[in-house]
């Protein structure tokens, strides 16, 4: 197989997963696929395969003391490359997963903070945290006009 063909199949593995928990999160067959570690231990592999055959003598010192213009140099290499974006595919679907399980524990609204996730995880993943921290503020807000219109008495 070449590099080419394992990027881009990496790239096509992980956009069902992506397009079930953004399209269609509340089916059963998305809940009970997105409860599986398979589709993470499928790019894990790929990972450790890629991540052994970039490695050499010179790539293993620059990770070892990461220096900026050490790691610019390394990431010129394809091979290195392609490791560091299946690196990206699995930890952003994995934060992904996270993100759409907790908006089915919470029932948190989840799509834009998925969205997010699929082109830059990080954002993703701190809009998620703003989502829920939004939410969970307009829930006591809410909880506290209600206890004050039950009881008028308790606001004076």
């Amino acid at each position: 197989m070449t590099l080419d063909l394992l990027f881009d199949g990496a790239n096509l593995f992980v956009l069902p997963f992506w397009l079930l928990m953004i399209g269609l999160p509340n089916w059963q067959v998305t809940r009970r696929i997105m409860t599986s570690f398979l589709p993470f231990v499928v790019l894990a592999g790929l990972y450790v395969y890629l991540f052994t055959n970039s490695l050499d003598p010179e790539s293993a010192q620059s990770f070892s003391n990461p220096q900026l213009s050490d790691l610019a140099q390394l990431f010129a290499d394809e091979r290195v490359t392609a490791t560091g974006w299946v690196h990206f595919l699995v930890m952003d679907l994995f934060v992904g997963r996270w993100i759409y399980q907790e908006g089915q524990r919470t029932g948190i609204w989840t799509r834009h903070s998925l969205i997010l996730c699929l082109f830059a995880g990080p954002i993703g993943l701190l809009s998620h945290i703003v989502t829920q921290w939004i939410t969970q503020w307009l829930a006591a807000r809410s909880a506290a006009t209600e206890a004050d219109t039950l009881d008028p008495s308790s606001s004076s």
